[in-house]
């Protein structure tokens, strides 16, 4: 398929971070990019500063004519988060425009190019956005669409020429990832999650295992050490092992958190590599750079340019970002919206401010996420000492009847526990009673991160 046939592309839901990295490419590609969004985020206004027209009201009036007048040259890409309600999206369906998922336009870009997909549960963004760091630090031509912002290059997207390394997230959620076929991958994790597309944890689990089989033919596997090797049946690629706990084919040594930033070593078979600094906390951020230090072991990177490199990574937003940090106050926004991550997160801050008190504001993601793990998210947050629990974020979900965060609170066991609104909390914080704060979740939490960071200034 020539997506370059195309002279418009319109992006049903640019604003999400997927899309809008997808959008940047084709717009730095000079094809004609379009699209709708239901919110005009802070990442859809630097798509409008980009030249990237927008529209905000989900009306097929405000299709623009140059789409609605030229289907055979428009292409029309969606994310799995737009409604099947949406009156643009039905428009676009009824009047017979050829349609991609956002994970098939991902697939056809990646299929003439050497590519690297991230898998996992947990990690993808941190690992492919340090990946990618490495690899243009190093000078090798890479094109790498991320998760999130990587705060090195204020962007969802490192452009290189069209022949170039692709490095993606290999997403799980409706088996995204099956679009794929990579020349290495990397599985970080694999833990129950997205149970409202696979029921349990053995169809996830054989979704990875059908990733798998997507690797080329003398391809390699990177695995973490605790991912379960018996869903594998390739005998025809390699596969690489690494572990900051144990002794593996690659791992990390002498681990220390000290002054903000995780110190580590590199043990590669019997050759160490010191004086790794990354400016990320917890063990669990120094998996996903280990991670990405043997990828790029494996494509033969000088280790002098793979430590100068993850020293100078300086981060990605929403990914344990330290928003201040003084005698007074800490405050540290993260992404995490699983069980695992938030027990993580929590004990990456307990670790590094271990005399301090900690509150921890979520918004839970989803009531399925919720339902799900009801008691495993009751645990996790019980690691911390004050609790502010949001309201549920339902994004492409409608409410499940007897799931909400008051179910959620009385479960967990934090003396010092409140129930708010998102609009309601700044008012909760008080800025002399505040330690340490963490704000955890994948909603739209962001938007209060700003004000509160102001206010705790």
């Amino acid at each position: 398929m020539n997506l370059y046939k195309y002279k418009n592309i319109y992006f049903v839901g640019i604003g999400g971070i997927g899309m809008s990295a997808l959008a940047r490419y084709f717009n730095k590609r000079n094809l004609n990019i379009l699209g709708y969004d239901k919110v005009r985020t802070p990442l859809c206004l630097d798509l409008e500063s980009e030249n990237i027209h927008i529209n905000y009201t989900d009306d097929i009036n405000l299709i623009p004519d140059d789409v609605r007048q030229n289907k055979e040259e428009t292409l029309v890409v969606y994310t799995p988060a737009i409604p099947i309600s949406n009156h643009q999206f039905s428009y676009f369906k009824d009047n017979g425009y050829k349609i991609l998922k956002r994970s098939e336009l991902l697939g056809k870009i990646t299929q003439d190019n050497f590519t690297i997909a991230i898998a996992g549960t947990h990690g993808k963004t941190t690992t492919s956005s340090i990946l990618a760091h490495i690899l243009y630090n190093s000078n090798i031509d890479c094109t790498a669409f991320l998760g999130g912002i990587c705060s090195n290059y204020n962007s969802n997207l490192i452009l290189g020429t069209k022949n170039s390394l692709v490095v993606v997230e290999a997403d799980e959620y409706d088996r995204s990832f099956l679009t794929l076929n990579p020349d290495i991958a990397v599985i970080t994790s694999v833990a129950p999650d997205h149970l409202d597309i696979y029921k349990n944890k053995e169809n996830l689990k054989s979704a990875f295992t059908d990733f798998t089989n997507k690797i080329k033919s003398g391809g390699t596997l990177f695995l973490e050490d605790s991912v379960d090797t018996t869903m594998i049946d390739r005998n025809d690629i390699s596969i690489i092992k690494y572990s900051t706990s144990n002794i593996t084919d690659i791992s990390s040594k002498n681990i220390v958190s000290r002054d903000e930033i995780m110190h580590f070593d590199v043990l590669f078979g019997e050759e160490i590599v010191t004086d790794f600094k990354l400016k990320m906390g917890g063990e669990y951020n120094v998996s996903n750079a280990l991670a990405a230090i043997s990828i790029s072991k494996k494509l033969n990177v000088s280790n002098e340019n793979i430590v100068q490199s993850i020293n100078s990574f300086t981060g990605i937003e929403r990914r344990f970002e330290t928003h201040l940090s003084n005698d007074d106050v800490i405050f540290i926004d993260d992404y995490a919206h699983h069980p695992e991550e938030i027990e993580k997160s929590i004990l990456a801050v307990r670790d590094m401010y271990s005399d301090r008190e900690i509150t921890v504001i979520f918004q839970p993601h989803l009531y399925s996420r919720t339902n799900d793990f009801m008691d495993d998210f009751a645990s996790s947050l019980s690691l911390s000492d004050k609790l502010i629990l949001l309201e549920i974020y339902g994004a492409r979900e409608q409410e499940i009847k007897g799931v909400s965060s008051d179910i959620l609170l009385q479960k967990c066991k934090v003396k010092n526990k409140k129930l708010s609104t998102k609009n309601e909390v700044l008012s909760l914080i008080k800025k002399n009673e505040v330690d340490v704060l963490l704000t955890l979740g994948a909603g739209d939490i962001s938007t209060i991160v700003e004000p509160l960071k102001v206010k705790l200034s």
